[in-house]
């Protein structure tokens, strides 16, 4: 019907019919079918049946696919435990000494549960939980306490495993083990960011840290933190299994679900309403995402037949743009689409154009993953639809602009790390060549 009209207009015409439908509050998924009809019907004769059928089967019908539901299940497991009791005051006798003190539990504690989560408000929620009545009830900063657990939750997902990540991997069609593993030192370099900006804003404003509390023996150390063991055993042996190649990352979420459940069961939280929530909650998240991820596979097959995509990567090819330059505006879009859908979403409706442009460019897909995985935990802590801003302001009882406002600083050390494993890129690279040397 609209066969003549030129690839510009049909490209106004299509987005503008997804911004219409999200605006209207229709399913991501239901408005990522929706857009495919239409591009389908207003440029090709081709039958959009099967090339239904066929997309959304092959986007659902994948081994490493697999991993999602039970990373995200391993997740709600450890979500309705005591863990974050446990490694509240497990870790605060160790980090005692550092200018900050009990902020940087914030910052290694969700660092060690992102690491078993793989959610960043799951992240946020377990950590924040006990850890902001503890900070307000030993005086510390309100907004320095909310800014980093705000900051410190996006390692949910920078950390493996994450489910953006796997998100990213099956949509790139690259290595979900790689993708995990070039997530490790980006996220101790993210969480190295964060305490050394804690530090410093604790050495530059010791009026707002309470008084240093008494010093603790070694041993008193390792009985509190005895309860961990188990938490860091299960890390060690995810960790050792991806980079040693002993399992897949479907296996590994299979092997991380049992160690939840055994973890849930000694902490004596386990029972059969803990254990029906959580697979509910799982299935629930998981459907949710199957739904976006095959709509997104509906789309990319119709938008290829438009042309579109190829048509955009050529023309920003003739751009003649540095790398630099092409990274540095894919990060402006990157922010702003943070600011107005989640990071899933932002994934799936954006690589089909993005990653044609990166390979013409000469960057990795996996360096990419990580890259804009971090731009993606920019967009959990940017209004208006931040989710650790909306988890915070129901913890807190303080106001969204408030609790935005302490996450700021925060943001801005995103951006630094970003602009790092952009000039560093062996940051994020050095783990999976040496797990898989080509």
């Amino acid at each position: 019907m609209f066969a003549d009209l030129g690839l510009v207009t049909t490209a106004v015409i299509l987005l503008g019919l997804l911004i219409g439908l999200l605006a209207f509050g229709i399913w991501i998924g239901i408005a990522l079918l929706i857009v495919g009809f239409a591009a389908i019907f207003m440029v090709t004769p081709v039958p959009i049946g099967p090339v239904l059928a066929t997309t959304v089967w092959s986007s659902s019908a994948s081994w490493s696919l697999a991993a999602l539901p039970l990373f995200i299940w391993m997740g709600e497991i450890l979500f309705r435990t005591r863990l974050s009791e446990q490694m509240f005051l497990g870790l605060a006798p160790w980090l005692n000494w550092l200018p900050g003190r009990l902020l940087h539990v914030n910052v290694v504690g969700c660092g060690v549960f992102a690491a078993v989560s793989g959610s960043s408000a799951a992240t946020c929620a377990t950590i924040g939980k006990i850890a902001l009545p503890e900070l307000k009830k030993r005086g510390y900063d309100d907004l320095m306490s909310l800014g980093s657990l705000a900051g410190s939750g996006t390692l949910g997902l920078l950390i493996p495993p994450s489910i953006p990540m796997v998100v990213y991997a099956i949509a790139a069609n690259v290595s979900v083990i790689q993708v995990f593993l070039a997530g490790f030192l980006p996220g101790l370099l993210v969480m190295g960011l964060y305490s050394g900006y804690i530090t410093l804003w604790s050495a530059l404003n010791p009026r707002k840290s309470p008084p240093p509390e008494p010093r603790t023996s070694f041993g008193y150390k390792l009985r509190s933190s005895a309860k961990l063991l188990p938490v860091l055993l299960l890390i060690a042996f995810i960790f050792c299994a991806l980079i040693f190649g002993w399992a897949t990352a479907t296996e590994c979420a299979a092997w991380g679900v049992t160690g939840a459940l055994i973890l849930a069961w000694w902490s004596g939280t386990l029972s059969w309403a803990t254990f029906r929530d959580s697979l509910l909650s799982a299935t629930r998240l998981t459907v949710t995402i199957m739904l976006i991820l095959a709509g997104a596979a509906f789309t990319t097959a119709a938008m290829a037949y438009t042309g579109i995509p190829a048509a955009l990567a050529a023309w920003v090819e003739s751009l003649q743009l540095s790398p630099y330059v092409l990274i540095a505006a894919l990060t402006v879009m990157y922010i702003l689409l943070g600011c107005l859908i989640d990071g899933i979403s932002m994934i799936v409706l954006t690589t089909v154009v993005v990653l044609p442009m990166i390979k013409q460019a000469g960057f990795d897909l996996i360096w990419f993953g990580v890259f804009l995985i971090i731009l993606v935990e920019m967009a959990q802590i940017t209004p208006p639809v931040g989710f650790n801003l909306f988890v915070l302001q129901n913890m807190s009882g303080r106001d969204s602009f408030t609790v935005a406002r302490s996450a700021l600083p925060f943001f801005f050390l995103l951006v630094a790390a970003v602009a790092i494993i952009t000039a560093f890129p062996d940051i994020a690279l050095w783990l999976p060549r040496l797990a898989f040397p080509e």
